[in-house]
């Protein structure tokens, strides 16, 4: 069964002008829908959320880094939990870490930090979430911004990311292609795949019985034809 995928008519509605403020979808959304878009669909249409150990420890990484304070050096300040938006992309959520550091013709040139728990991952899904965190910066200080860092708990050290315009492209069209998805209010068949043994709504979701159950109706609907 192929995976949910919006159409580019679709999408493209949502990828042409300024979203209001009453139309932004959390950043993390976008990183629920690379990962899986039916598991986008069950926690930002149906409002689901299951926890495993693994959310459990990135929830509890968060939440330290989150109640941090701010610090503030002579030629660096860092704020934590800061709220960002972009109208552009239509996104709002809390970035957990800004680091401003002093340039050479005064100005603060802000680098965004997301505390991960785990490792770095093959695909574009923690760096596409950095890179739409760094264009809400963008857009709300004036400036441009050409990397940021994910740090990985298990690593416990910075994975640098380029925001080249490959990254910034694909980001945008992610976010066009959530906000088709959540416009559309209707959540993507199961498709099973091996990072479901890993997801915390495989209970909820149950892709292998639900995609079981489909081939037996389409089996005994074409043998009754």
């Amino acid at each position: 069964m192929a995976e949910y995928s919006p159409t580019k008519a679709d999408a493209e509605k949502y990828d042409s002008a300024l979203f209001d403020e009453d139309d932004l979808v959390m950043i993390s959304a976008l990183q629920h829908y690379l990962f899986c878009p039916r598991q986008c669909a069950l926690i930002h249409i149906e409002q689901q959320w299951r926890e495993n150990q693994l959310t459990a420890e990135g929830r509890i990484l968060h939440e330290r880094v989150h109640t941090s304070g701010r610090e503030s050096r002579r030629v660096l300040r860092v704020e934590y939990d800061v709220p960002i938006r972009s109208l552009q992309l239509g996104v709002t959520g809390r970035a957990d870490i800004i680091e401003f550091h002093l340039e050479e013709d005064g100005s603060w040139l802000p680098l965004p930090v997301e505390y991960k728990r785990g490792r770095p991952k093959k695909d574009d899904t923690d760096r596409a979430q950095l890179c739409a965190q760094a264009i809400c910066l963008e857009e709300m200080l004036a400036c441009t911004i050409s990397e940021g860092a994910l740090y990985y708990g298990k690593q416990r050290r910075r994975s640098v990311v380029v925001f080249d315009a490959p990254l910034r492209e694909k980001t945008a069209q992610i976010a066009a292609e959530v906000h088709a998805l959540l416009a559309e209010g209707k959540t993507p068949p199961p498709h099973y795949a091996e990072r479901c043994e890993s997801c915390s709504f495989l209970p909820l979701c149950l892709p292998k019985v639900v995609i079981r159950n489909q081939v037996g109706k389409y089996l005994r609907k074409m043998v009754e034809a």
